[in-house]
């Protein structure tokens, strides 16, 4: 996802480590001399996949690690390319300002020289009455005051974006069916008290004609001026990076490595990766490394339990907490409802 070209593709697929030998030097498939078939064999996969929405929108579907573990952003070849037959190129980085977002710019924009111009910040009213305390079996029911009392969270992650990464944004409210007017009224009012504008989204049932007022408010924000910085240094230590990561965009003290992330930490320094951005691996439900945690926590202190090099990809992974590599998959896959019928008719799609 992170590759310009074949060639780079190349170069990045060989710098992957393997192993290490007895003496702790890192082995990378080039010393296996497998670069070139790795290479052959996604040839065709580097190239970015144009597809339509139902009203034939043109986009681009390339690439999509999770963000929890992962960096979460589309390829630079789909950004890029959309950018050259577009005048606007809307891109995802998934998992909220403390995840996706920040990995976009430390890693993504950082490696590729992107700049985004600006920010559309998607929330719920039932994610904003989770955030409130209330069960997932009662968010059908109006209750402004969970409303109020989770919109800290959305807070924390307009600051991420307006103070920490220097961009201006757009609140996007992904309309439920449910969602009252006084708990949509509450979130207005918040937002404005930043001087951030509310838009209602409402694509999932009415298409392209319900995003169309969201759509001009980004343009109108991408044509404005913004301040565009990344949270760390590339020469900063890999433990600073850690540590600005945590205490400018988690809101939290700092960080704990465990001894046996201490040790990692010594080896990567000697084996020349200081310079490497960090992806954290850490839960997507709160800002902190447990996910019980929510609203927007304070005074916390994250938990690296291993660091280990993505060389090829071009970063180090931070493992948080009690984080799983593995992503995470629905208990009833989708593929038990979809069926298709005598005729070739395909049910269970939506």
């Amino acid at each position: 996802c992170l590759s310009e070209n074949i060639t780079d593709l190349k170069n990045r697929l060989e710098k992957i480590i393997i192993g290490y030998s007895f003496e702790g030097k890192p082995v990378t498939a080039k010393d296996l001399k497998a670069g070139g078939a790795m290479a052959a064999v996604l040839k065709d996969a580097i190239h970015p996949n144009l597809v339509q929405t139902l009203e034939h929108t043109p986009a681009l579907i390339h690439g999509g690690p999770f963000a929890n573990i992962a960096h979460g952003c589309n390829s630079v070849l789909a950004t890029k390319l959309a950018l050259k037959y577009a005048d606007y190129a809307v891109t995802e980085a998934g998992f909220g300002a403390d995840l996706g977002a920040e990995k976009f710019i430390d890693i993504k924009c950082r490696t590729s020289g992107l700049r985004p111009s600006a920010v559309v910040l998607v929330a719920t009213i039932r994610a904003l009455k989770m955030h409130g305390g209330v069960a997932k079996s009662d968010l059908a029911e109006e209750n402004v005051q969970a409303v109020v009392d989770g919109l800290p969270n959305l807070e924390k992650h307009l600051e991420n974006i307006q103070d920490v990464y220097g961009l201006p944004a757009v609140v996007a409210i992904n309309k439920f069916p449910l969602d009252t007017e006084a708990e949509l009224q509450a979130v207005y009012e918040a937002c404005q008290k930043r001087g951030v504008d509310v838009v209602i989204s409402d694509v999932w049932a009415n298409g392209g004609a319900g995003g169309k007022e969201l759509a001009k408010k980004v343009v109108e924000l991408a044509e404005g001026d913004n301040h565009f910085q990344f949270v760390y240094n590339e020469e900063d230590s890999i433990e600073t990076k850690l540590n600005k990561i945590v205490t400018k965009v988690y809101g939290g003290k700092g960080v704990r490595l465990t001894p046996a992330a201490k040790r990692e930490l010594k080896q990567l320094e000697e084996l020349g990766f200081s310079n490497y951005p960090i992806c954290m691996a850490k839960t997507q439900y709160s800002f902190s490394d447990d996910a019980k945690k929510l609203g927007a926590p304070k005074d916390f202190v994250v938990t690296i339990s291993q660091l280990k090099v993505s060389a090829g990809a071009g970063f180090i992974v931070a493992l948080t907490g009690a984080i799983m590599t593995m992503p995470g998959l629905p208990k009833v896959p989708a593929s038990e409802k979809i069926d298709v019928d005598k005729d070739g008719n395909i049910s269970g799609l939506f």
